[in-house]
């Protein structure tokens, strides 16, 4: 048995998707170089323990990015370098957030008002009296960077229905002179796209994305604001100096 077999049990993830991942960071750490030829499929299948099918699957999906090219009696070559790797830096002071998303170009997705409200963590506030869903895509440069999946206070939300529906809705809030935030809670993980994910990202199902969860609290103790926000892996990093934060 391939020692490789048993790592690719513990994932739910399509078998091609885990394969892709693996040749993706090859060429995003530079072993595989741009304009050089990979292994032949016949040593790939050999290597990661699958079938030819799935190998074929996997370039295809790189290929399909633009970081393998397949030519027909030559072999698979490195074609490109993942776009935009890694510009986007997650903002750690809520200043530097809404600075980030000011200019960020919305795709708005699915609106619904009235529904069921966010289920919150003990340091997440208490529930507004009633909210409104609002899913959007961001872009950079014509491509999607992220899903955002938002519940706003329903007043709030109320008070300019036009500028939430097109504009990144925590600059709106931030800009209201009759609210204050007091607290503005942030937990990022690691986590996989959903199919619906993955579809709006135009990514494969089940590859890593950067999962944001961002609440912003009133001085009335009122979640206000509650995202999921779901970032493209090749955009995203967080960044910082531990010595120079450990001094302050």
């Amino acid at each position: 048995m391939n020692k490789l077999v048993p790592n690719y049990e513990r994932s739910r993830v399509p078998l091609y998707v885990q394969v892709a991942s693996v040749m993706r960071q090859r060429v995003e750490a530079g072993r595989w170089r741009e304009g050089e030829k990979i292994s032949t499929i016949e040593e790939l299948e050999s290597e990661f323990g699958v079938a030819r099918v799935t190998i074929r699957q996997a370039i295809e999906m790189l290929r399909s990015e633009g970081l393998l090219d397949a030519q027909q009696g030559r072999g698979t070559f490195v074609s490109g370098r993942p776009k935009n790797r890694h510009w986007l830096n997650l903002a750690n002071d809520i200043e530097s957030m809404v600075d980030s998303v000011r200019s960020n170009i919305l795709k708005r997705v699915y609106i619904e008002e009235d529904v069921e409200p966010p289920q919150l963590a003990a340091n997440e506030g208490r529930l507004a009296d009633g909210y409104t869903f609002l899913r959007s895509v961001q872009y950079n440069d014509d491509e999607p960077f992220s899903v955002v999946n938002l519940y706003i206070a329903r007043n709030l939300y109320a008070k300019d229905r036009k500028r939430f529906t097109h504009s990144a809705a925590i600059t709106k809030i931030m800009e209201m002179d009759d609210i204050t935030i007091v607290h503005a809670p942030q937990v990022v993980t690691i986590g996989v796209a959903d199919p619906e994910t993955a579809e709006l990202l135009k990514i494969g199902l089940g590859e890593p994305t950067a999962d944001c969860r961002l609440v912003l609290i009133d001085n009335n103790g009122i979640a206000v604001y509650v995202a999921d926000i779901h970032y493209h892996r090749n955009c995203f990093a967080l960044r910082s100096d531990l010595i120079e934060r450990s001094r302050k």
